[in-house]
């Protein structure tokens, strides 16, 4: 009799166990990661309790618990959860809970801290990835005729590289014309990305920032007219586990963070946007306030690199797509550059997307900073099969990709000689093109 209730008792365990994971829709997903503390995402298909295990690895005993969250419809069963019980440069693995049952995923489940490096030893080396446009397709909702996405193994190949965390540079969904006129649709837009199988494996094990763009926003090209660019941001922050959302008064999805000796400045280059086809009044992409707050940081950063996270290319020359040298921005655009230049502001680089295809563009001037700007697009939306024939001035030519790729970056070496390495990979992990920088 004993022995039949403990069967009866397990096969009970065992179905409840696949009825909770049934319950999950998309991730694990980790987000931010600071010295003491790291943000987990996870979107659940109704109302549950979710929270996370976490413990040091080859430590299993000293298991701690993140925040418990009763996901709601109105936030679209979404969950941020919060590990504070860490300590700096350590590995941790977790497991994902729903409803007090254990998720058993069938990938590797880990996060990492920041190590706690100044005034004790050189920056740590660390890599990253970093790309723009991800289409997902959804025939039922898409334009007739062939498939804008494809290549979904690029996330695989991501992963595969054991990066630490990942960069989405703006058009991480393609909000279509069902979905960014309504709270539904966009939250349908965002679901249908995020629960790509391809993509599980990389966002559970590696950290995941993110900048908006014209598909994450609204329609096409779109800007701060859009009257439903509340609900887009709101649904952007509820999908990424930035640092924070937004700073101070600032409308938007701005946020920064530090990486070893790095910082990152991610802006918010459409709520802030002037139309691209108003001709009266000045134009401007980041508005005045961003501006200000990006320069202010810029001046105060002790960075070894200092990364500007946009949406679409600053420094080409080129007056196509939506860069900076086309619809009226050039102002704005020489008012950067100006910036940085009067306060002699070294080791810049541009991280930018949009475009479909990816390039290299850098600004050299005699006796002033050397400004970079490095474009990775797409990760498997379409292709820009007309790159090379736009006219940017400042393009390192040989760097033109017109295929889907992603780009890894690499920080190494003492403080005072750190290098840039840089690597362009297509979807299947190959090797496209490779390039050094080093630290002025």
């Amino acid at each position: 009799m004993k022995n039949t209730i403990i069967a009866l008792l397990l096969v009970f365990i065992q179905f409840e166990g696949i009825a909770q994971k049934e319950l999950l829709q998309s991730g694990p997903m980790v987000g931010y990661s600071e010295m003491l503390e790291v943000a987990i995402w996870a979107q659940t298909k109704d109302a549950a309790n979710v929270s996370i295990a976490y413990w040091p690895i080859g430590n299993p005993d000293n298991k701690h618990f993140t925040n418990t969250i009763l996901t709601e419809k109105c936030k679209a069963f979404t969950a941020l959860l919060i590990a504070d019980t860490l300590e700096p440069g350590n590995s941790y693995k977790y497991e994902l809970w729903i409803n007090n049952t254990v998720i058993k995923l069938p990938y590797a489940t880990t996060f990492q801290t920041q190590p706690l490096w100044k005034w004790r030893t050189d920056p740590p080396d660390f890599s990253f990835v970093m790309g723009s446009g991800t289409y997902i397709n959804e025939e039922k909702y898409d334009r007739p005729g062939k498939g804008y996405g494809d290549g979904y193994q690029i996330f695989n190949s991501m992963a595969n590289l054991n990066p630490d965390f990942m960069i989405w540079l703006g058009d991480n969904i393609y909000l279509r014309e069902p979905d960014w006129n309504s709270k539904t649709g966009i939250f349908h837009r965002y679901t249908h990305t995020r629960s790509l199988p391809e993509m599980q494996a990389f966002l559970a094990s590696t950290h995941n920032y993110a900048i908006i763009d014209d598909h994450d926003f609204g329609p096409n090209d779109s800007n701060k007219s859009f009257w439903n660019k509340n609900q887009t941001l709101e649904a952007f922050d509820l999908f990424w586990a930035n640092p924070s959302q937004g700073v101070g008064n600032i409308e938007g999805a701005i946020t920064s963070f530090q990486w070893g000796d790095a910082d990152f400045f991610l802006l918010d280059n459409r709520t802030h946007r002037s139309p691209n086809k108003r001709k009266t009044g000045e134009k401007t992409q980041l508005g005045e306030d961003q501006i200000q707050w990006l320069i202010n940081n810029l001046t105060e950063s002790y960075g070894s690199f200092k990364f500007i996270v946009m949406g679409g290319q600053l420094l080409s020359t080129s007056p196509t797509y939506e860069s900076y040298s086309n619809y009226g921005f050039e102002d704005e655009r020489q008012r950067i550059i100006d910036y940085i230049y009067a306060e002699n502001i070294k080791n810049v680089v541009f991280l930018t997307g949009d475009v479909h295809f990816s390039e290299i563009a850098v600004l050299r001037e005699e006796g002033k900073p050397t400004i970079w700007d490095i474009t990775s697009s797409p990760l498997n939306s379409g292709v820009n099969i007309y790159a090379e024939e736009k006219d940017n001035k400042l393009r390192i030519p040989e760097s033109v990709i017109m295929e889907r790729n992603f780009a890894e970056i690499k920080l190494t070496g003492p403080v005072k000689e750190r290098k840039l390495h840089l690597t362009y990979y297509g979807s299947d992990g190959d090797i496209i093109w490779e390039y050094l920088i080093e630290r002025e």
